[in-house]
């Protein structure tokens, strides 16, 4: 988990076809099929984490906390993406509009990234994060910069 432009798709993709894991992008249960920006039904969307989180083994990234506290009790590992504000704001600019974007949906998510630790009442938000990370009792990770995230991922898998 972590806030958008954080890294959880580069990561999530770097380990979960060596560990042989389903990779479950949340981003594809919240939204519609094909119209990013219009999001599917929130009681559909929480019994299909249910049924993910169900699986055997998966593999999930994403930044709805809402989404991930659903999955916590299925979970034996946690990684928490923390890095700057800035830094996750200058990899979001440097993907660029994505997957039927609008610019002005464009905008919005940079001005939305760009107010992680500011957001309150938020599931998506560096406090809900935070307490879902110390909440969880399972092997975790809070990587907060690019180096530490490029190292985990090649310690990950040497282990």
């Amino acid at each position: 988990m972590g806030n958008g432009g954080s890294g959880k798709t580069w990561l999530a993709l770097r380990l979960a076809e060596p560990l042989g894991l389903p990779l479950v992008h949340l981003d594809d249960v919240h939204w519609e099929p094909g119209r990013y920006g219009i999001a599917r039904d929130r009681a559909v969307v929480h019994e299909d984490v249910r049924t993910l989180a169900a699986g055997e083994a998966w593999l999930i990234e994403g930044v709805y906390g809402r989404y991930v506290d659903i999955a916590l009790p299925r979970t034996t590992a946690l990684i928490w993406l923390d890095l700057s504000e800035d830094e996750c704001v200058a990899n979001i600019m440097r993907r660029g509009i994505q997957g039927g974007e609008s610019q002005e949906s464009f905008d919005g998510l940079v001005k939305w990234v760009s107010e992680y630790r500011i957001r309150k009442n938020n599931w998506n938000s560096f406090d809900a994060h935070l307490k879902l990370y110390e909440s969880f009792s399972g092997q975790k990770a809070r990587l907060t910069s690019r180096d530490e995230i490029d190292a985990y991922a090649k310690n990950f898998l040497r282990s």
